[in-house]
């Protein structure tokens, strides 16, 4: 089963669109002036850290030996990480890796963005 789980921070004031945002810059990639840029270098580098023990099969790529495999998108202003087969535990270490940098998770899947945390 695949599931993608996807990130970005909005500029303060700016208005909240959260379809338009994944369908704009999620899925098509395109840079929106609502959007702050992300430190995607310390965002990969931290998940590469908490995979290690995960095969690397490039800088975005990422196997595990037991089954299980994710893949990262990521603009300057968001991330998406689309997995095959992962555990949802390992879903949460990928979510609580984006949190710590401001992001919340936005699930297409629901339609829902789980950022009751932020100032909005």
């Amino acid at each position: 089963m695949s599931y993608d789980l996807n990130f970005w921070r909005y500029r303060e004031g700016a208005a909240h669109d959260h379809d338009k945002v994944y369908a704009a810059a999620c899925c098509e990639g395109e840079t929106l002036p609502e959007l702050e840029d992300l430190p995607i270098a310390d965002i990969l580098r931290k998940i590469g850290e908490t995979f290690s023990h995960w095969d690397a099969l490039s800088p975005t790529d990422y196997e595990n030996p037991n089954g299980g495999a994710f893949q990262i998108t990521a603009t300057p202003q968001i991330v998406r990480i689309d997995c095959y087969g992962v555990s949802g535990d390992d879903m949460n270490r990928l979510m609580d890796i984006l949190i710590a940098f401001g992001c919340p998770l936005y699930d297409p899947q629901i339609s829902e963005r789980f950022d009751s945390w932020t100032d909005r």
